[in-house]
């Protein structure tokens, strides 16, 4: 893919922990520096997945240890930190400057550091007098987290709540909007592209679509911009198109279980920043008692590519059975057996890799295989398969709904009998929802997903006039999300099938006129200002697109979009 969004932001990260001086063809700066590296629990998050502790070492980092927690003074070592711009950070570093705990201080945000912070900081400075401590301030805008080379996220786990709640409050959708904004300009920033955007009218992406183009239109007007100076960095001329989404377009797809690896992975074991915690022996980090941890990152070839059988047979080139000794050796065949052995004890490393990579996948697997057992999960994945395929409720599905699985399996099977089916009868979505009650489980999810499916389900003109711009915002996220919702549901990965998403994608990225996409919005901040629209003349078709989903993707569609690729 040449969108790295891997590469670009391990580059940033690389540069800023050798104090963002350039970087030689090695990956190294020109002269070793022992540092600490200090970072707040959010860009924790961003460097967990990204670089491991053998490569900190590698660039100079002896100690790395957590902004909020006490930390003994390291005086004749730089210190490089990584954090939010946020006031209460400020004002920790400020103590820790006052204290002189470092010998130098090297300032990284991972977004914009606003005037107002950054006076504070100088304010702080000199009322301290620790100035001459303060080596250099940036804004690295890094404020994503990159899971592998196609795929990342802003780690906003609430941003679909807050987005449709009714009742939402206007500085918990400002957040959001602000949130999401300033991740996607960080991406873009890293990657060095000015994209078009795409997308549909109304909801929160028009309103993420609109903000971000101009902001990246006023950052545009600076000479020396991030876009230009990232112009030279080996991407194609042709600009990528953004397309955005809301979460509601295809909501099944976040609901329903799925039956391949990787979804399966994340979903029945919990992983989370590319990590998963399995009990039992093995190969993995040790944390609590029994339970081994492992990383699952575009590092480890199975993972990637699903693939363990060329390990076994270069393994039994190794041990094959001795031969006896009536068998006949001419030199000319001892001499191709010695260099066979040669060759497979050179490999031997390569091999001892693959058996480890192997060994914590079948680890992986069994524990997979528990949960699927104990909790019937091919059952949900089928019965629901059908129900989306046909529109109709299956014939076991009542039956299910009462039997094995978790409180949350059985609701997620609910929500997505709600969505498959066109229309349901008030008594049948009652004994549904009684049988939830019977079986101890919050209703909440499901009674959400039949009031927006209701026809009458909308909110008073009389409420939406009492509430501000965002609140009238947040009231027509929950009244579009009918048309959203019922879109989609019965396209969705299966098989060889492909989203409906990704074809909507692969349409915006055709540029060509379509029933599907003729109303959505086009977003250009390189084009005079006005000029938004459906109306509008995109720069298509193009051969790079960067897809996201504001309220969170999952692994169904990224999978939908690898194989659309293929």
């Amino acid at each position: 893919m040449a969108l790295s969004f891997r590469q670009k932001q391990l580059d940033a990260v690389v540069r800023m922990l050798n104090l963002n001086y350039p970087i030689l063809s090695g990956g190294t700066a020109d002269e070793e520096v022992y540092k600490v590296l200090i970072y707040d629990h959010f860009c924790r998050d961003i460097l967990s997945p990204l670089i491991r502790v053998n490569a900190l070492r590698k660039h100079g980092i002896t100690l790395y240890l957590g902004l909020a927690k006490e930390r003994q003074n390291v005086p004749d070592m730089p210190a490089i930190y990584f954090v939010q711009p946020l006031q209460a950070n400020i004002q920790r570093i400020m103590l820790d400057a006052s204290r002189g705990m470092y010998e130098a201080f090297h300032l990284n945000f991972s977004s914009s550091l606003s005037w107002s912070l950054l006076e504070e900081l100088a304010k702080d400075t000199l009322k301290t007098d620790c100035f001459q401590r303060i080596a250099k301030v940036y804004d690295q805008y890094l404020e994503f987290v990159t899971l592998e080379n196609g795929m990342f996220c802003l780690a906003q786990p609430l941003s679909y709540v807050h987005l449709n709640d009714p009742a939402a409050q206007e500085q918990d959708v400002q957040a959001v909007i602000e949130g999401i904004t300033n991740g996607l300009f960080s991406v873009l920033a890293t990657l060095g592209v000015v994209p078009v955007i795409r997308c549909a009218r109304g909801g929160p992406a028009e309103m993420v679509a609109g903000i971000l183009d101009g902001r990246i239109r006023d950052h545009l007007v600076s000479r020396n911009n991030l876009f230009t100076e990232a112009g030279h960095m080996g991407f194609s001329f042709q600009r990528p198109v953004l397309c955005l989404f809301d979460h509601n377009f295809e909501l099944s797809v976040a609901v329903r279980h799925s039956w391949s690896y990787r979804p399966l992975v994340h979903d029945v074991l919990n992983m989370k920043l590319n990590r998963v915690q399995v009990e039992g022996a093995g190969l993995g980090s040790k944390g609590k008692s029994g339970v081994n941890t492992y990383e699952l990152d575009d590092i480890d070839s199975y993972w990637v590519a699903n693939a363990n059988a060329l390990w076994r047979q270069d393994i039994q080139e190794v041990k094959k059975e001795p031969r006896s000794s009536a068998d006949v050796i001419d030199d000319a065949e001892l001499l191709g057996s010695a260099k066979q052995f040669a060759n497979a004890v050179n490999s031997l490393p390569e091999l001892t890799e693959r058996k480890r990579i192997v060994d914590k996948h079948t680890l992986i697997a069994t524990a997979l295989l528990k949960e699927i057992m104990n909790r019937s999960l091919e059952s949900f994945s089928s019965i629901e398969e059908e129900m989306l395929s046909k529109g109709s409720v299956d014939k076991g599905f009542m039956a299910h709904l009462q039997g094995k699985g978790t409180k949350e399996d059985k609701l997620r099977l609910a929500v997505v009998h709600l969505l498959a089916v066109e229309t349901s009868s008030p008594a049948e979505v009652g004994a549904v929802e009684a049988t939830l009650r019977e079986c101890e489980v919050d209703p909440s999810a499901f009674l959400y997903v039949k009031r927006i499916k209701s026809p009458s389900a909308s909110l008073s003109s009389a409420q939406a006039a009492n509430r501000s711009n965002l609140g009238v915002w947040g009231g027509q996220f929950y009244e579009q999300a009918l048309s959203s919702i019922t879109a989609g549901v019965k396209n969705l990965l299966s098989g060889g099938r492909q989203a409906a998403l990704i074809r909507v994608v692969e349409a915006l990225m055709e540029a060509k006129s379509s029933p599907g996409t003729d109303s959505y919005l086009i977003f250009d901040p390189r084009a005079p200002k006005g000029s938004a629209g459906a109306d509008s003349v995109s720069q298509g078709p193009f051969k790079e697109a960067i897809l996201f989903i504001i309220g969170g993707g999952n692994y169904l569609e990224y999978g939908s979009l690898q194989f659309s690729q293929q």
